[in-house]
C-alpha cells in the first residue's frame, strides 16, 4: 500500500488540521526512540567534545538567547 495525503483521506484537513497532525506524528518518533538514538558513535563523541569545550570555555560561546536576539535585531533593524 502506497502512503500518501488521500490513501489516509489527510487531503481533506486543512492546514492547521494537517499541521497539528504533523506534530503529533513528530512526538510519536521522538518518544519512541531515545534520545540521541539516530546518531553514530562517531557523532556522539563529536557532541562531548562539543560539550566539553563549551563548558570548559564559555566565555568564547554566545548563548542560544543572545544569537537569536542579534539574529532578529539584524532582521529587524
Amino acid at each position: 500500500m502506497t502512503v500518501s495525503l488521500e490513501s489516509f483521506g489527510l487531503h481533506q484537513l486543512n492546514d492547521d488540521e494537517k499541521l497539528a497532525l504533523a506534530g503529533q506524528l513528530w512526538d510519536s518518533v521522538l518518544t519512541a526512540n531515545a534520545p540521541g538514538s539516530a546518531l553514530s558513535d562517531a557523532q556522539r563523541e563529536e557532541l562531548r567534545r562539543r560539550v566539553a569545550e563549551a563548558d570548559a570555555h564559555p566565555e568564547d560561546y554566545v548563548s542560544w538567547n543572545d544569537a537569536l536576539a542579534r539574529t532578529l535585531k539584524r532582521l529587524n533593524p
